[in-house]
């Protein structure tokens, strides 16, 4: 039971681990596995972004990364792994063993991710801020991470037998890339527990009302605004609450919008507190139905009614590279861009009719955002937000079942990938063309065929399927995921009036940006996202898991790609605006970061196992590896 306090009632004596028992933590197997995933993931990153400059001694495609510091007292030290460079993107992957420190003649394994980074500063030169506060969040990954495997050790039902709302919380491994992948810097043990979705707690939004006169609203043309809410609340607590809200004043002077619990303690009551007792915010009450978190933390999934709309907060907390707000024009556009998303799926015959991919609209946002003095706004910017989402499950078709994308590379509790009953029996390969028949032409036709790149990644992805057999996929988060140049849209009178980034916002994130002039841009945020991410990390684990080579996997996508483009000869001057064959493209530098100022967009230069050279045989050196790799195993 939730208050308006936003506290949960405590829990029954032995239903769950004391979260307060920081010392057994620390002291358990939990703690080094994540400590060492945390480490791996920072120096692989770090070398990958051209941050650190390791020696490199290689036998075959094995490498042996040396990378040299000073400890405290100004005498030499060597950290030391080993590892590989993937086919796919070039990328860095470190095997499973522990990280070795060489110093005073002894060898022994680095447990210490703040010591590795201080005694390395000569190498990298981050700023001393910035270095800080990156240390904090890898420690606190750490933390959060090892906690949420202890918990996974309580309940070893493998995640191949649940329905995708609970597969979708209970999801447990984070950013596959980024080394502070679950920071989640401002909650405590206590608030991950209650609210980190890997303990798949029930959540109960508190309802407010807030002033229209200082609230941004944007709604999908599909959508009334008032039925909607009437819909989403119940209707008698709707009635109860318009009843109490009188008291105030004219009840159509005030917008309702749902705040996160933890949210509403921490922030809302601390800093918005003249506008609550001024009556410019008025709390209604706990929301009827419980929610449970999903993999993105602020995104709660209505499981009491679970075809009722999602709710994405604004939390603010720091996970992975980014404050956890909601920026109030990302929320206004929300609507427009998942109507423009909606109209194009539904008018254009290729996705309408055969691939039918689920655009997930944002159909109603909501922001408080009263004008303050500068100073004060700073803090409050983007912190009482929030975007409804339409549900997964009335867009499925009978019989089809969806997993989120990222479960694709998950290995279960049981020891086996959650994939593993489908590709068993020589059928990995046509179920692996299959899938990608499925999602990658949905993601070009939108990026060729009308010039709107998605940052379909991680999350932002659902594979639908029936027993398995990929279907479709479902697509969401538009309302900052997505970039196009107006001169390059297929059809830029159908574009929306979108809501200009703010400076301030743009000082902050210059990462972050909806419009560019440069269609290199366009195309680099879908391979990144979508190819560098999702594609890569799934050729990497068949690679490892099934034996399946990875230039063989990058073959099979330009295969696909290929057939979609003999599908739309017409198209062929838009395939070569976008280029997506480029020996090179950038991707974001996500360690870089966090360890620097942020003067200009954090992209680095990577090979592209797109580029056409690498399926005519000329990338020797990886095929190669990749071949005495195999014949090792």
């Amino acid at each position: 039971m939730t208050t308006l306090n936003g506290r949960e009632s405590a829990p029954s004596p032995g239903t769950e681990p004391d979260p307060l028992d920081y010392r057994a933590l620390a002291r358990s197997d939990a703690w080094v596995v994540a400590r060492r995933r945390v480490f791996r993931q920072l120096i692989e990153s770090m070398i990958y972004e051209r941050i650190i400059e390791p020696e490199i001694a290689s036998v075959g495609p094995a490498l042996t990364f040396s990378i040299a510091g000073r400890d405290e007292h100004g005498e030499g030290v060597t950290y030391v792994c080993e590892g590989r460079r993937r086919l796919s993107f070039d990328r860095i992957r470190l095997s499973p063993a522990p990280v070795r420190r060489v110093a005073g003649g002894q060898t022994g394994e680095a447990d210490s991710i703040s010591q590795f980074l201080l005694e390395t500063w000569p190498a990298h030169g981050a700023d001393a801020q910035r270095l800080s506060q990156f240390i904090s969040e890898l420690e606190q990954t750490v933390l959060k991470d090892a906690q949420a495997l202890a918990f996974a050790l309580e309940d070893r039902r493998p995640l191949r037998a649940r329905p995708y709302d609970e597969v979708e919380s209970a999801l447990p491994d984070g950013h596959p890339y980024h080394p502070s992948y679950k920071s989640r810097v401002g909650f405590d043990l206590v608030d991950n527990l209650r609210f980190g979705p890997e303990f798949s707690p029930a959540v109960r939004p508190i309802w407010i009302a807030a002033r229209r006169e200082w609230t941004r609203v944007s709604v999908s043309a599909q959508v009334d605004l008032a039925t909607f809410l009437r819909r989403e609340i119940g209707e008698a607590t709707f009635s109860s609450w318009m009843g109490e809200l009188r008291r105030y004043g004219d009840p159509e002077e005030y917008v309702l919008l749902p705040v996160h619990p933890w949210q509403w303690r921490e922030q809302i009551t601390a800093l918005l507190g003249e506008d609550i007792r001024a009556g410019a915010i008025v709390p209604l009450g706990v929301s009827q139905d419980a929610y449970r978190p999903q993999q993105s933390i602020r995104t709660l999934a209505n499981v009491t009614s679970p075809a009722k709309a999602s709710l994405k907060h604004a939390l603010s907390l720091v996970n992975t590279s980014t404050s956890r707000i909601l920026a109030p024009h990302t929320v206004q556009n929300a609507p427009l861009i998942s109507d423009w998303l909606h109209g194009i799926a539904s008018s254009d015959p290729f996705l309408r009719d055969e691939l039918r991919p689920v655009i997930l609209r944002e159909i109603v946002g909501v922001a408080y955002d009263r004008p303050r003095p500068d100073l004060l706004h700073e803090k409050t910017y983007g912190i009482l937000s929030c975007i409804f989402r339409e549900s997964l499950h009335p867009a499925l078709d009978q019989g089809e079942e969806a997993a989120p994308w990222t479960a694709l590379c998950h290995v279960d509790r049981d020891g086996r990938p959650f994939i593993e009953p489908w590709v068993r029996g020589g059928a990995l390969e046509p179920w692996l063309r299959r899938l990608l028949e499925v999602s990658v032409p949905a993601v070009i036709h939108f990026l060729v065929g009308h010039g709107i790149a998605l940052e379909s990644h991680a999350q932002n992805m659902l594979f639908i399927h029936r027993g398995g057999l990929p279907t479709r996929v479902g697509l969401k988060d538009f309302h900052d995921g997505v970039r196009f140049s107006p001169a390059c849209l297929a059809a830029p009178d159908r574009q929306p009036a979108l809501h200009p980034t703010p400076a301030r916002h743009v000082r902050v994130n210059r990462n972050s940006f909806i419009t560019t002039e440069r269609p290199g841009d366009v195309r680099d945020f879908v391979l990144d996202a979508f190819f560098f991410i999702n594609l890569a990390e799934l050729a990497m684990f068949l690679a490892d898991h099934f034996g399946f080579e990875e230039l063989r996997f990058w073959a099979m996508v330009d295969e696909v790609l290929s057939a979609y483009r003999a599908r739309f000869p017409d198209l062929a001057a838009r395939f070569e605006l976008f280029a997506l064959g480029v020996p090179t493209l950038n991707v974001e530098r996500l360690t870089n970061r966090r360890m620097f100022p942020e003067t200009d967009v954090q992209v680095h230069s990577v090979p592209n196992p797109l580029a056409l050279e690498a399926h005519r045989g000329t990338s020797r050196r990886q095929a190669n590896d990749q071949r005495v790799e195999d014949a090792g195993r």
